[in-house]
């Protein structure tokens, strides 16, 4: 197997993000006032999300930036950290708005989990991560590597804890062309199907784990899907092919491969950052937290799932997680246990502002 996209801006280290910050986009002055001025305007503390409509928040002169930043994780690293979001006197209500609106001109949010939630507050609740239904962003624990389930994640900051909760991003397009220079027949293994369970959070039609490789090709390019905690939650699931030997020692490489100091870049996020990922070229991760006694100040950041129209066709092989795979379709999530009309109208809403298909 040869390396893939091995020239490719995806294709990064931590000295190549330390030197060249161009991956980092920051909000001048003008752009955090249109921003606040749009919250104050348009938010109604009485109309649900899902309601609202692209033209409804216009962001003004931050949108430049902002599309700059989703360009760089489109067709650029697929990492970047847009900095300078208006956090100062704004309540937790509004910057959760604020995460939507910006999400309404970037993609149509995709769900995220067994009550068909499309935003999530990511705070600790108590969640046991390592369980059959848990899940890393209700929990204070260090997570594994991972992607999440929609082509790209926005993770905007609110609060940060007292101390840990530490982001980790590596490029997965940088690991599988290290695998491939050391251990080439650990990296086609990767190419083979894994299962991976839902946690409990099926819809209707969908069976309790699935199928999907963690590295493939498509067009040229390399796609990228792991979750090392629903891999062995899923081994605990009836009808579930046990790993091989070589699969078994295929992740726990991989695993190795993308904690290297030289591959894993580290940062806090602080209040007002957004972390913009593309999950088909990078993984991250988080380390455990200490969180604040003060409801008040624990640590709080709002995660969105967006399928974007400029997105590429996925691996075919991709579909029973993503249900679609053309370009520009409205795909992925979880799309959980209260998919209904109304949640089904804003998709279609959002996907025709957008000029989007449904799948």
């Amino acid at each position: 197997m040869l390396p893939i996209n091995a020239d490719a801006r995806a294709a990064w280290t931590v000295d190549d993000l330390n030197a060249d910050r161009g991956w980092i986009y920051q909000l001048d002055d003008d752009a955090r006032r249109d921003l606040a001025a749009a919250v104050k305007r348009v938010r109604d503390p009485g109309k649900a999300l899902l309601q609202y409509r692209r033209g409804d928040f216009d962001p003004g002169a931050a949108w430049p930036t902002i599309r700059r930043a989703l360009d760089e994780i489109r067709s650029g690293r697929g990492f970047a950290v847009l900095r300078g979001l208006p956090r100062a006197g704004m309540s937790v209500a509004e910057f959760e708005f604020l995460t939507w609106a910006i999400g309404l001109h970037a993609g149509v949010a995709r769900p995220q989990g067994k009550a068909t939630q499309y935003l999530s507050a990511v705070r600790d609740a108590g969640t046991v991560y390592r369980s059959g239904g848990g899940r890393g962003f209700s929990s204070n624990a260090e997570l594994d590597f991972h992607t999440d389930s929609a082509d790209i994640v926005l993770l905007s900051c609110y609060n940060v804890a007292r101390s840990g909760g530490m982001s980790m991003v590596t490029s997965s397009v940088t690991a599988h062309n290290v695998m491939v220079a050391e251990r080439n027949d650990l990296a086609e293994a990767l190419h083979q199907d894994f299962w991976f369970s839902r946690q409990q959070e099926q819809a209707p039609d969908e069976a309790s784990s699935y199928p999907n490789p963690i590295f493939a090709v498509t067009d040229g390019l390399l796609f990228s899907k792991w979750n090392r905690n629903r891999m062995a939650m899923a081994q605990r699931l009836p009808d579930v092919p046990p790993l091989s030997d070589v699969q078994k020692q295929a992740t726990e490489y991989l695993e190795e491969v993308l904690r290297r100091p030289a591959l894993m870049y580290a940062m806090y996020l602080q209040p007002g950052d957004v972390q913009l990922l593309n999950n088909h070229v990078t993984l991250h991760s988080r380390t455990e937290f200490d969180d604040h006694d003060d409801p008040a100040l624990k640590r709080t950041l709002f995660r969105l799932w967006l399928a974007p129209p400029d997105s590429p066709r996925l691996p075919e092989s991709w579909k029973p997680a993503y249900r679609a795979v053309s370009p520009g379709t409205v795909r992925g999530g979880i799309i959980g246990q209260a998919y209904d009309g109304t949640r089904r109208a804003y998709e279609m809403r959002a996907a025709a502002d957008l000029g989007m298909a449904m799948a």
